[in-house]
């Protein structure tokens, strides 16, 4: 409901390649990390989001979206649902063309608060995962 393959593939494949990850820390075994990892295999520059500003897949970290120096594309949410709009609301400030939300974080208000932003907003489905299926290639 919240995804569909035309803006799914739009995202991964026509928006940018600089992709925020909010939530991504030096911890493994968090999902982020992987994900994180995946999309640098594709080709993305991930740019790590945490308050601990740690250093990830050779990237620089930043404690929030604001202190992100240059342009981000897409903004990928692994926080909770509950702290997921303020993210969505923080990525149209940051002037984001894209906000991703991964399994499981869902906020229908933040998804309409950024779609009626003009950007583009995917909500429970994982990047890792849906590169793969659509077949996108590196």
């Amino acid at each position: 409901m919240y995804a569909d393959d035309e803006t799914v593939r739009r995202i991964l494949q026509d928006t940018g390649d600089t992709w925020a990850v909010v939530g991504l820390s030096g911890n493994s075994s968090r999902a982020a990390y992987g994900v994180a990892e995946v999309l640098q295999l594709f080709g993305k520059r991930v740019v790590p989001v945490h308050p601990k500003a740690e250093s990830v897949h050779g990237e620089r970290g930043y404690v929030s979206l604001a202190d992100v120096p240059f342009p981000v594309d897409v903004v990928d949410v692994f926080v909770n649902s509950d702290l997921a709009g303020g993210v969505a609301d923080e990525a149209v400030a940051a002037g984001a063309k894209a906000v991703w939300f991964q399994l499981g974080v869902i906020d229908e208000a933040a998804y309409e608060r950024t779609r009626a932003a003009g950007l583009d907003m995917i909500m429970d489905r994982c990047p890792a995962v849906e590169i793969p299926r659509l077949g996108r290639r590196s």
